[in-house]
């Protein structure tokens, strides 16, 4: 089985998640949560620092949630449809693994025809205001993806692990992968370009890398 696995947010789509859903809850939340993400996203600090403080400052509803969903969509990479194609047609298994929301993910996913996602749960009250997070899910700390990527090979006892993304949290797993691929259309983080053995600014460019 060979196993390629993508970033969500700004590798998938062009949206961050995460500043979507604090845009809907005002300029200054939203110029607040943009600034902690890039921080985590450039390796300035560390995920878990600012993972609980963006989601207590947002307090994300279900509904901003579906609305956020659909943008993923909206947003999608031109070339991301295609290339999932080509890739299943070459015997490639499509994961998600993502510091992003299960339930905001989901449309994407689907959209994609990728089945498996590995992200963060978010908790809902039965009025559909904000009750949490599942704060044990890897993606919300530091050395998170790595670990999922190790789970994922031997469950799928891959022949070949892919993986693909702009932030620094995707780079962390080029340790444990045959390839990784930095991805730079809508984000180049300095040192995911210095330090990544392939980048490029287009998905239907990893087809030819990885064949």
């Amino acid at each position: 089985m060979k196993l390629i696995i993508f970033d969500c947010d700004s590798t998938l789509s062009s949206i961050e998640g995460i500043d979507e859903l604090a845009r809907d809850k005002g300029s200054a939340i939203f110029t607040q949560v943009e600034d902690l993400t890039n921080a985590a996203m450039n390796g300035e600090v560390p995920i878990d620092e600012i993972f609980e403080r963006r989601l207590d400052i947002i307090q994300p509803d279900l509904a901003t949630a579906k609305s956020v969903g659909e943008l993923y969509i909206e947003n999608i990479e031109p070339t991301a449809l295609a290339t999932m194609e080509k890739l299943r047609s070459e015997g490639w298994q499509i994961v998600i693994i993502s510091g992003g929301f299960t339930q905001v993910i989901e449309p994407l996913a689907e959209h994609l025809g990728i089945e498996r996602i590995e992200a963060v749960p978010l908790k809902f009250n039965d009025d559909g205001s904000y009750a949490g997070y599942d704060q044990d899910a890897p993606p919300t700390r530091n050395g998170g993806k790595p670990e999922i990527v190790l789970q994922l090979k031997e469950q799928y006892q891959a022949s070949q692990t892919v993986m693909v993304g702009d932030g620094i949290s995707d780079l962390e797993t080029q340790a444990v992968v045959d390839t990784f691929i930095g991805f730079g259309r809508y984000a180049e983080r300095e040192r995911v370009v210095a330090e990544a053995k392939h980048f490029v600014h287009s998905l239907d460019s990893i087809p030819a890398l990885i064949s």
